[in-house]
């Protein structure tokens, strides 16, 4: 059967490299569901959850904003956060909490943008978190 080659990117380092059978991302307009053969696309990301089927098991991610390339046997995702599902739900939690007591106070819109991005981020982790642990 044809692969895909996922790559993940953040301004760190590269954080996965291997081959998988599909990939599905939080794209800017919903769920992108990838096979090997797309149409090539370029196109952004939104924070959220991105699932990767490998040998018929499923991984997800809890993906930042960013960017992915499609070309017909390789994925590039250039994102600014991606964590495994082993997702510290305290630390995401606290910062949901942090955010939403910032937005209480008085910030500049470029405050508040920053604020509202890390608050998506903190959701996005908790989102993974409780599929999967409920799942």
């Amino acid at each position: 059967m044809a692969t895909l080659k996922l790559e993940i990117v953040t301004p760190e380092r590269k954080i996965y490299s291997e081959d998988v059978d599909m990939v599905t991302l939080p794209g800017s307009e919903g769920e992108l569901g990838v096979y090997p053969k797309h149409v090539p696309l370029l196109t952004t990301l939104k924070p959220g959850e991105l699932r990767v089927m490998q040998n018929g098991r499923e991984t997800a991610m809890a993906i930042g904003e960013g960017f992915v390339e499609i070309k017909a046997d390789s994925v590039s995702v250039l994102t600014d956060m991606a964590l495994e599902a082993k997702i510290d739900i305290s630390a995401a939690e606290a910062a949901v909490e942090r955010a939403k007591a910032a937005m209480k106070e008085d910030q500049t819109p470029e405050q508040v943008a920053a604020i509202q991005a890390s608050l998506q981020k903190a959701l996005a982790q908790l989102h993974v978190k409780r599929r999967r642990h409920h799942g």
